[in-house]
C-alpha cells in the first residue's frame, strides 16, 4: 500500500532533543546532521520534517552559513515519506542549492531547476581504531587562526576551490605537518566537530603535490582521529566513490562504507 501523502504534516524544527532522538536511530548517515545541532553551527540551519503519527517521517537540513545554501536530503529507508517532504519544500527553496541527496531523489528537481552533477559519494564511518596507532605521524601539529596564510597557501597549491571555513580554526581540531622551512605540507580537519553530541566528521585534507605518494594523508588522518576521539564517539567522512587512492587510505585506518550519495549544483529555471 502506498504512502498517503494527507497522512503527513509539514512543519519547521527548532527542538535539539527531538532532532537528536530521530537522528541517532541512523547515525552512520545522520552524523554531518547531529553535528549541526552542536551551537556552532545550529544558528546557520534550518530544519525540515514530515511528520506522521506526532514522530519525524523524514528530515531536510538547510545549512545556511555557505553561499550557495546546502541541502541535506538523505534517505534513511524512508524514501516516500522524503519525496513528499521535498516535493512540499521545492516551491519555496533558494534560487540556488548546492544539495547532497540520496539516489533517485534528483528527478524531483528537474522541472524546476537546472542541475549540474558533482559525483556519486561514499559515506563512510570509522569502525575499528586499533590501527590508527600503527600509523598516525608523529609529528603532527594543531592548527588554529594563526596558521591561516600558510593553510591558504597549501590549499591553493594542492585543493583549489575546496569547502574551507577558516572558522572551523576555532574547533582546535585541524593537523598540520610542516617542510624544514615551516611550509605546511598536509592538513587534515573536519566539516563538523561536536563535543556535545560526540560526532566529527572530516575533511579538507591534502597534500602538497610535492609530496604525494608517501602515506603523509594517510598518518595525518589517522593522527586527527586520534586527536578526535578525546571528544567524539562518532567520526564519518564523505569522499567521491572514484577518488580509489583515498578510499583505500581511509580503509587502511578503519573506515567503512556506510552509504552513499550525490553532490548536485542545482539553479532555479
Amino acid at each position: 500500500m502506498g504512502l498517503n501523502k494527507f497522512m503527513l504534516k509539514f512543519t519547521t524544527i527548532k527542538d535539539k532533543q527531538i532532532l537528536a532522538d530521530y537522528l541517532r536511530q541512523n547515525l552512520d548517515l545522520n552524523t554531518y546532521h547531529l553535528g549541526d545541532l552542536d551551537a556552532f553551527f545550529w544558528p546557520h540551519t534550518q530544519w525540515h520534517a514530515a511528520m506522521q503519527g506526532g514522530e519525524i517521517a523524514a528530515i531536510v537540513l538547510l545549512y545556511t552559513a555557505p553561499d550557495p545554501i546546502v541541502m541535506l536530503a538523505i534517505l534513511n529507508e524512508n524514501e516516500p515519506e522524503m519525496r513528499a517532504l521535498l516535493t512540499h519544500l521545492l516551491p519555496d527553496l533558494p534560487a540556488e542549492v548546492y544539495a547532497h541527496l540520496s539516489p533517485g531523489l534528483d528527478d524531483l528537481f528537474e522541472d524546476k531547476y537546472r542541475t549540474s552533477h558533482n559525483g556519486e559519494h561514499y559515506k563512510m564511518t570509522l569502525t575499528n581504531t586499533t590501527d590508527l596507532s600503527k600509523y598516525a605521524a608523529p609529528l603532527a601539529v594543531v592548527l588554529d587562526t594563526s596558521d591561516l596564510p600558510r593553510i591558504e597557501r597549501l590549499y591553493a597549491r594542492a585543493y583549489p576551490g575546496n569547502w574551507f571555513d577558516n572558522r572551523m580554526l576555532q574547533t582546535g581540531q585541524y593537523l598540520g605537518l610542516a617542510d624544514e622551512d615551516g611550509e605546511l605540507t598536509c592538513i587534515a580537519g573536519i566539516h563538523v566537530y561536536s563535543p556535545e553530541y560526540r560526532v566529527a566528521a572530516l575533511g579538507n585534507i591534502t597534500t602538497d603535490p610535492a609530496r604525494r605518494g608517501r602515506g603523509l594523508a594517510t598518518g595525518l588522518t589517522a593522527a586527527l582521529c586520534q586527536h578526535l576521539l578525546k571528544t567524539v564517539d562518532v567520526i564519518g567522512l564523505n569522499v567521491r566513490t572514484d577518488n580509489a587512492a583515498a578510499i583505500a587510505a581511509y580503509s587502511k585506518i578503519g573506515f567503512e562504507v556506510s552509504g552513499v550519495y550525490h553532490e548536485w549544483e542545482m539553479t532555479k529555471r
